[in-house]
């Protein structure tokens, strides 16, 4: 997928340059970025959420997967807790949700663009899109609140103010939106990932298909599949790794295995 908001780098300290880009704030005289970021293993793929991977019509299945997951996990979930707070929760356990995961920190996407061997021989690509101008397009409801707050992200008791449905979200506007959800800290995985998530207006409404109207929210950072092993040594000397990002003994197990994987590829790092 080549945009002309794709920024295509050469080499290591490129790649940092375009990871921070932007992130001076001259009002706080401080270095914060108004940036997300999201990493992909492979450049061509699109923003497209768990639930419409499962196919079908699977803006129909929605209601009844988000029922039964509040119904059959009950004793892992507090009671009367708000459909966001349920949402969140379940997209973190794997359930198909309209929910796109996205981090704070350029670092932990950068480990997602990279963290795959198998993919190493295709380009992969950082999604960096500015959430606090995205604001913008939101309803007039949703906006006073984070306004109000003097917040750019939604919790989910800040959500719930205003809408406390999905089908309350899709009648807000008649024009589309994302915002941005900072789920509770239920484990160490989400708080090392630095997590946040994305939620569209409408569960068909494909990310990157809306932010292709609105170039100037979002920036593409790809990665040159010749320079993913240098990138992931270099990350791995970082400690952003499986080991962190994913506690426990399957995080363990996943960047041992990684670690001790031959480069097949060999040839290409003397190109460098």
């Amino acid at each position: 997928m080549k945009s002309p908001t794709d920024i295509r780098i050469s080499n290591w300290s490129e790649l940092q340059e375009m990871l921070f880009r932007d992130s001076w704030d001259g009002n706080l005289g401080r270095f914060r970025s108004p940036y997300v970021y999201r990493g992909l293993s492979d450049a061509s793929y699109e923003l497209k959420t768990s639930l419409m991977r499962i196919g079908g019509p699977y803006h129909e299945l929605e209601r009844h997967l988000l029922r039964n997951f509040r119904k059959y996990a009950h004793r892992n979930t507090v009671s009367g807790e708000s459909l966001w707070n349920l949402l969140a929760i379940a997209q973190h356990h794997g359930l198909p949700t309209r929910l796109l995961d996205w981090t704070y920190s350029p670092y932990v996407a950068l480990h997602f663009a990279t963290a795959n061997i198998l993919k190493f021989d295709i380009d992969g690509v950082i999604w960096c899109l500015n959430y606090v101008k995205s604001n913008s397009f939101l309803p007039k409801g949703l906006h006073e609140i984070i306004r109000e707050e003097g917040s750019n992200v939604f919790t989910p008791q800040m959500l719930e103010l205003e809408c406390n449905s999905l089908k309350k979200l899709e009648a807000m506007s008649d024009h589309r939106f994302v915002l941005f959800l900072e789920p509770p800290s239920m484990d160490e995985r989400i708080v090392n990932q630095h997590a946040l998530f994305s939620l569209m207006s409408n569960a068909t409404l494909v990310m990157n298909r809306w932010l292709s109207d609105h170039p100037d929210l979002f920036y593409r950072i790809v990665i040159p599949a010749k320079l993913k092993w240098e990138i992931r040594d270099k990350l791995d000397q970082a400690n952003i790794t499986e080991r962190v990002l994913f506690p426990g003994l399957d995080g363990l197990s996943s960047w041992l295995k990684r670690q001790y994987s031959p480069n097949p590829f060999p040839e290409d790092l003397k190109t460098i």
